[in-house]
């Protein structure tokens, strides 16, 4: 069975006998918190157990490497709505050991992206647009400085209030003990 047909045959069930129920709770989170965190599979359900979280307590968001990336970009801005809209009042950022973005090889990505058909072209393209590739698909060296560098860039951004706190922490994906890299409210 292809992916699609087996989530909405999962989904059917789901629906029909009201599983969602335990689910239920309103788009505020309950426990006024943001996490920002990496996208990697190990954390799906560890992540939340760990820091005691249900569904409904905190507004999670995952990117590659758990990194702002640009002060501007999608990540502040989900952060930013958590705040003025849906009544956040704690960020916190959340690296982990073992992150693939900590290793990122970006020749071979760009090799695999020819590959997989993306055009010399396409490549050249934007590099003349001045997008360089091998910089922006780079993760970081050091989850600790790419943890510090986040909290930095949120705490310091011109949008975000004094009264919120940014916290700055490690999760160990295997176990899920949590290291304080920045203590938020210090």
């Amino acid at each position: 069975m292809n992916k699609l047909k087996e989530i909405l045959a999962h989904n059917k069930s789901f629906v029909e006998n009201k599983q969602y129920e335990e689910f239920k709770a309103t788009k505020y989170p309950g426990k006024k918190m943001v996490i920002f965190s990496c996208m990697d599979t190990r954390l799906t359900e560890l992540l939340p157990r760990a820091l005691n979280l249900k569904n409904g307590d905190a507004k999670i968001i995952k990117n590659a490497g758990g990194v702002i990336m640009h002060p501007f970009g999608s990540g502040m801005r989900s952060i930013l709505i958590a705040i003025y809209e849906l009544q956040a009042e704690e960020i916190f950022v959340i690296g982990h050991h073992g992150c693939g973005m900590s290793s990122l090889n970006t020749d071979k990505t760009i090799e695999k992206m020819l590959d997989k058909g993306i055009s010399k072209d396409t490549m050249s393209t934007l590099e003349y647009a001045g997008i360089n590739l091998k910089k922006w698909l780079h993760g970081f060296d050091c989850v600790h400085d790419s943890v510090k560098q986040s909290v930095l860039t949120i705490k310091n951004h011109p949008l975000i209030p004094q009264s919120v706190f940014v916290h700055g922490l490690i999760i160990d994906p295997e176990t899920g003990e949590l290291e304080v890299v920045i203590d938020g409210y210090k």
